[in-house]
């Protein structure tokens, strides 16, 4: 058998087209679908990044949900200004069911914040310490936001047991009001 220039030619179209095939058309065609794969997987990350984000809304929102009934549930605590006389009122009553003496009050200037006011109230007691700590817990278990912010207390000369406190009882509120 001869191979002459007919066989070579013959040959090479043989050989040419799958090469050409391979660089023509499976080449292109592979780049294309490793292209769509990165896309697909990109996709994939995408829609999970986006799943993970919608559940973390779910819980964002009943976070909100609570963090309002919270604020609801302290703005129920604040009293109006016009509230703060009968609160006062309840602060004597408590110290006098305690079984302190008849407190004296002077009313400080309503001090502003961002969203509330502020009513300070210098308070005098005396009696007994007893009577004194158990008029402290009933002030703690008020419903509305009070604090105490100095307090002095000297014990009394006269009576074992017995004392005087001086102290400033803040009373918070809402409202434009200022009250005396």
């Amino acid at each position: 058998m001869r191979f002459g220039i007919r066989e070579f030619v013959l040959l090479a179209i043989l050989l040419a087209m799958p090469l050409s095939s391979y660089w023509l058309v499976f080449r292109p065609q592979n780049e294309e679908i490793e292209q769509a794969e990165r896309e697909i997987e990109h996709k994939r990350a995408m829609l999970e990044k986006l799943q993970v984000a919608t559940s973390r809304s779910d819980t964002l929102e009943d976070a909100n949900e609570e963090i309002a009934q919270g604020i609801a549930a302290i703005e129920e605590r604040l009293p109006t200004g016009k509230e703060i006389g009968s609160i006062v009122r309840e602060v004597s009553r408590l110290a006098l069911e305690s079984g302190l003496e008849q407190p004296g009050m002077t009313s400080g200037v309503p001090v502003r914040g961002s969203l509330y006011w502020e009513q300070p109230i210098t308070m005098t007691l005396k009696g007994e310490f007893n009577g004194f700590y158990d008029f402290l817990l009933a002030l703690e278990q008020m419903p509305r936001i009070t604090r105490i912010p100095n307090m002095e207390v000297l014990r009394s000369r006269d009576h074992d047991g017995h004392l005087e406190a001086t102290f400033t009882l803040s009373i918070y509120f809402e409202g434009e009001e200022q009250s005396s």
